[in-house]
């Protein structure tokens, strides 16, 4: 049976972890590894993390020597990696239980890289009546993300490991889970979409998500500093994403 190594940074995360742990140790397909890497977290995640990982031997912990973001944090946990694939899910998050074993299974022998749909839920765990990446089909390029016709997130994906020379995230605060699918898919890999809701995706109160204005400054960055695109380009590209980021409803 594969081994699936799933990645995870946390901060401050003590309120939602336990769930996040939850939602993983009830996975149908239990033949896992849980790399957790804390980045300086100031509240009791650290020790939260130590008393899992005591009773769960499938869970190892890390931790950042300074405060350094996700993206290194993420990294720490990438480079103890042993799976057959790698799956992420950020620390306040969850999964369905049938969440790995229905992703293996739709990846099969052929597809390297697939993500699923996902539900919103508000920061007290309870549904907010939206789904995201419900209404497409199919694969998606390097091109098609530039241009945001998915949303992607992070803690949908899956990844073959040995498909890709480098998965490593770049040292960006935010949109370093963006940036990294778009590294990807300029090889030349297609990105699968399983458009079955199979993940929570948790909205915070002063999360990125909710501040447009910050998200929408990333998005140019990564557009002009990361993949250095043309500003003609940039800007079409930044059309469509704001375009989608308005009307797009799932």
């Amino acid at each position: 049976m594969h081994l699936i190594s799933i990645i995870t940074a946390t901060y401050n995360s003590s309120s939602e972890l336990l769930e996040t742990y939850k939602s993983i140790s009830s996975q149908t397909l239990d033949n896992w590894e849980w790399l957790v890497t804390d980045d300086c977290s100031s509240d009791s995640t650290y020790q939260l993390l130590q008393e899992i990982s005591e009773k769960d031997q499938r869970v190892k912990v890390f931790k950042n020597a300074v405060n350094s973001g996700a993206a290194v944090a993420r990294n720490s946990s990438l480079s103890h990696a042993k799976g057959d694939f790698i799956a992420f899910i950020d620390s306040d998050d969850c999964w369905l239980p049938n969440k790995l074993e229905k992703q293996v299974a739709f990846m099969g022998n052929n597809i390297d890289f697939s993500f699923t749909a996902y539900s919103l839920i508000d920061h007290c765990g309870d549904s907010i009546g939206k789904t995201v990446d419900t209404t497409q089909t199919g694969f998606f390029t390097y091109e098609d993300m530039l241009r945001k016709k998915a949303t992607l997130g992070c803690s949908t994906v899956m990844l073959r490991r040995n498909a890709f020379s480098d998965i490593s995230m770049p040292s960006l605060r935010t949109g370093q889970d963006y940036a990294t699918w778009l590294k990807l898919l300029k090889s030349g890999k297609h990105a699968y979409l399983l458009n079955e809701v199979l993940t929570c995706y948790r909205i915070m109160p002063n999360s990125i998500s909710r501040n447009k204005i910050k998200k929408a400054k990333r998005q140019w960055q990564i557009y002009r500093e990361v993949e250095k695109l043309p500003f003609i380009k940039t800007v079409i590209c930044f059309t469509f994403y704001a375009w989608r980021a308005v009307f797009r409803t799932a």
